[in-house]
């Protein structure tokens, strides 16, 4: 298949099949066979069998004997993943600030450049590629391994809720405002203000994830 190609195979079986739960295509509930992963992605059962492994340890499945049951991501995982960002968001972005390099600083305007262009243009899709790169840059730049490694799962799970709450155009414009100051506040060294903001956007975003989950049944 054309979009395997590469020696970690079974990293990227696993990422599509991780996406494809978060996202719903395999919904909560749904048996998974090796046999019937292998007809649809179109690879052997080694890479199969590894990524399946991976995603009981991320418990996104269970193993049921019969197959592996799919858990994906409840209400009660957001509120948990959104709490747990919550605390330590903050941190990254304060470490950011604080050992932001000028190629650093390039690069969250790049991010911040594109996320204003694909607002004028209302193209959501984009918006949230902005969203996970805006968030993972800071991450990266934060250079603290151990926050990076904590947060990137975390807000890789949220996606699907991403999408639901990207559609409120309400909260959309503010979380485009939130994005500006928070890369305002970094790139002017502010590291305080820069942890406070991006604490209060994590808590923003949860509020309207939970209100538009209930909203949406």
């Amino acid at each position: 298949m054309a979009d395997f190609k590469t020696v970690s195979l079974a990293d990227q079986v696993f990422e599509k099949l991780e996406h494809d739960i978060i996202v719903g295509v395999y919904p909560r509930g749904t048996i998974l066979t090796e046999l019937k992963l292998v007809e649809q992605i179109g690879v052997s059962r080694t890479p199969i069998r590894e990524a399946l492994r991976r995603l009981e340890q991320e418990r996104l499945i269970e193993d049921t004997g019969k197959g592996s049951l799919v858990l994906g991501i409840t209400l009660d995982d957001l509120i948990d993943i959104m709490d747990i960002r919550q605390q330590i968001e903050g941190l990254a972005a304060y470490y950011t600030t604080k050992n932001l390099t000028p190629e650093g600083a390039e690069m969250l305007k790049q991010i911040n450049d594109l996320q204003d262009f694909y607002y004028n243009k209302q193209d959501l899709e984009h918006l949230r590629q902005m969203d996970d790169r805006f968030h993972l840059a800071i991450y990266t730049l934060s250079q603290r391994p151990v926050l990076r490694d904590t947060l990137v799962p975390l807000h890789r799970k949220t996606q699907r809720y991403r999408l639901i709450s990207i559609a409120d155009k309400q909260r959309l414009d503010a979380s485009i405002q939130e994005h500006n100051d928070i890369y305002k506040a970094i790139t002017s060294g502010d590291a305080e203000l820069a942890s406070k903001l991006i604490t209060e956007h994590i808590s923003r975003a949860k509020q309207n994830m939970i209100a538009r989950c209930y909203q949406n049944g």
